[in-house]
Parts: C-alpha cells; sequence; structure tokens
C-alpha cells in the first residue's frame, strides 16, 4: 500500500539548484527528512504544511531514508517556467513537458536517413549501477585529460537527476563535460525520448568523446535472473553497437556481499551480457590476485560470455588512489571502496578501456 501523509515543513536546506532537504513533522508526532525537487513542486519554507509519499521509508528501500514531498498545500496552483512538448512521467499526475534533443536532430537539413555510423566509433561504457559512475569519470580523465565524458543517465533508477550529489560533484569537478536524461528520467542538460537519441545527441549535439551510460541513484531488483533494471546493459550495448559505436561493459564485481548471486562476478553481469546483449563489447577485468582471481574467471567461463563478447584484463587499481585524492566518498551498498575495492576496480578498468584507442581497428 503507498502512503502519503501530511506534514509541517520544520527546516530547510538547499542541497543543490532546485533541490531542498526539508526537517518534516508529522500529525502523528514523528519527525523525517524529505527531499523537494523544485521543478515539481517549487519551493517551500518552514511552517509550510505539504503532503509526503513516505512509502519507501516505510518499507525500508533504498531512497537515502528520504520521504518525497508532493505538493505543498500553502499554494493552490503552481507554474514551473519549462521548454518543449513532449512529456515525461507521462500520464501520471506530476507529468511535466521537456524540450527533447532528439528534436533538434529531427530538424537538421540533409540528414541521412542511414544512422548506423553515427557515433563514429565513440566509446559507449555501460554499467548497471549508478555507483559505478565516479571511478568510470575519474579513470578516463586520468588517461584522457581532455577528453569529453558525457553522462547519460536512464530511467532504471532514480528519475530525477538533481537527486545525484555524485553527479554534482564531478560536474564541478569538470570529470563530465555534459549530462544527457533519457527515458522518463529528467534533469539532466538535455533531455532524450530513448538511449538511441540520447547516444547520437551525446556524439552531435554535446561533441562527446566518449558516453558513460547508468541508471540513477538506486536499483530495481527481484533475485531472479533477468528480473533487475540493471538489465538495460544489454539494451545500451545493442544501441550503441547498432549506432556505430564502441560498447564497453562494466563488470559488477564484489567480494563483501552475503548474497551468493553477487559474490564474485555478479549474475547481474552475466545476464545482462548473455540474455540482454545481442551484439559485442568489451568486458574489462581488472587485474586481481589469488582466489579472487580464480573465482571470477572461472564464473566468465562457465557463463559462456566469452563467446559474445571481448573479456580482457585492465589495471584498474589506480583508481582507488584517484578516488580518495578526489575528496567524493562513493560506496556500493553501504560498502567503501576499501571494503570492495574490486567493485570500483572493475568501473576504473571500463574507464581506462574508454579513454584508449579500439585496437582492433
Amino acid at each position: 500500500m503507498s502512503s502519503f501523509r501530511r506534514a509541517t515543513v520544520a527546516g530547510t536546506a538547499w542541497l543543490g539548484p532546485d533541490v531542498q532537504e526539508v526537517r518534516l513533522e508529522f500529525d502523528d508526532g514523528s519527525a523525517g527528512r524529505g527531499i523537494v525537487l523544485g521543478e515539481l513542486v517549487g519551493e517551500v519554507g518552514r511552517g509550510d504544511e505539504v503532503i509526503a509519499n513516505t512509502t519507501a521509508v516505510e518499507l525500508g528501500l533504498g531512497s537515502g531514508g528520504y520521504h518525497f514531498v508532493l505538493w505543498n498545500l500553502s499554494r493552490l496552483t503552481l507554474d514551473v517556467p519549462s521548454g518543449g512538448h513532449i512529456m515525461k512521467l507521462r500520464y501520471t499526475p506530476l507529468q511535466l513537458n521537456v524540450e527533447a534533443v532528439e528534436e533538434r536532430l529531427a530538424c537538421d537539413e540533409g540528414r541521412p536517413e542511414d544512422i548506423s555510423g553515427a557515433l563514429e566509433g565513440m566509446p559507449v561504457v555501460a554499467g548497471t549501477l549508478h555507483s559505478q559512475l565516479p571511478a568510470v569519470a575519474l579513470a578516463y580523465k586520468d588517461a584522457r585529460p581532455g577528453g569529453r565524458l558525457v553522462y547519460i543517465m536512464t530511467d532504471g533508477g532514480s528519475l530525477p537527476m538533481k537527486f545525484s550529489r555524485t553527479v554534482r560533484f564531478l560536474t564541478e569537478a569538470g570529470l563530465l563535460y555534459s549530462t544527457v536524461t533519457c527515458g522518463n528520467a529528467f534533469g539532466g542538460e538535455y533531455e532524450a525520448v530513448n538511449i538511441f537519441g540520447a547516444l547520437v545527441a551525446a556524439r552531435e549535439v554535446c561533441g562527446a568523446d566518449a558516453a558513460v551510460v547508468l541508471m540513477g541513484p538506486g536499483i530495481v531488483g527481484t533475485g531472479s535472473a533477468v528480473g533487475f533494471t540493471g538489465m538495460e546493459q544489454g539494451t545500451v550495448i545493442n544501441a550503441a553497437g547498432s549506432l556505430g559505436g564502441r560498447p564497453i561493459a562494466i563488470a559488477r564485481i564484489t567480494f563483501g556481499d552475503s548474497r551468493e548471486r553477487h559474490l564474485g562476478l555478479s549474475h547481474h553481469t552475466v545476464s545482462a551480457l548473455k540474455y540482454g546483449a545481442c551484439l559485442p563489447a568489451t568486458v574489462p577485468i581488472p587485474k586481481m590476485s589469488g582466489s579472487k582471481r580464480e573465482r571470477v574467471w572461472s564464473q566468465i567461463k562457465r557463463s559462456g560470455i566469452e563467446e559474445t563478447h571481448r573479456v580482457l584484463e585492465v589495471d584498474g587499481e589506480s583508481v582507488l588512489g584517484l578516488i580518495e585524492q578526489s575528496g567524493h566518498n562513493p560506496t556500493v551498498m553501504g560498502r567503501t571502496p576499501a571494503e570492495e575495492p574490486e567493485f570500483f576496480m572493475a568501473a576504473g578498468a571500463a574507464g581506462y578501456a574508454a579513454a584508449q584507442p579500439d585496437d582492433r581497428r
């Protein structure tokens, strides 16, 4: 059962442009933290009465412990400036209109109908978790300081990009050249209808040298072989390959997870590459030693993914030092790079691979 509760705003703080964190006091005397997305709700102030969606917190889900403010009862109407006529969150009470970047592409005179080579060999790094983003960006910038890396956020996790502290950090640090939100995700510098349009826009509108495609914070999973939103990794690989890009898949590798299906090479990686990806991708595996290396490579052999994809060892260890020096503190399922180094090394290995020329050409 979804829960919507009335609360009073007891305090506010700005997390970023158009994003507020608020202290909520509910009618039953309980309290909690809330998020206000200005492009949907407008600004709230201390003493305002609001309606908050409390479902995720009550279910103990990974929304960061936040409630989400749905409406400010202190106002009867709200007009939020926006442009374009493409709707996101379509046919829901929170639908909003945006200008889709594909509309610009459609207006180009003389544009060829066949865009199978539109990406011109551009590396496209595809992963399954938002926490992989900083390692990819840091490694790519380390190997190619002048390279323009564009982040494409899908709608597999958080829909508003502004919910991500990681994106704010990487953008302010100059590690991301531009951002695109596709599907029903919103809030990027550019909005796209789907991943195909987002990739073409990253190359032709943003001028990207490389793109990294990951969902926003949070992932939906059921424990089944294909019932998780990270299956989109296969779709991204297919889109990148069909448009003339160079797909690079991030392997999800963890050793601190208590769940057997995620120990070593996660079943998420195997399923996305085996059942989701119809076109080949490069899959960088970080250099490891001992039983960890043995486990991961035996899982690769058993999975059969080498029959379709190019799996190779890449040194990703230096990204751990880059993360520490950056001052940003990423975690995966609450575990730090010191506790789960192979996870971040794998993402870093993909970033390093994207910065290198394609040696198969």
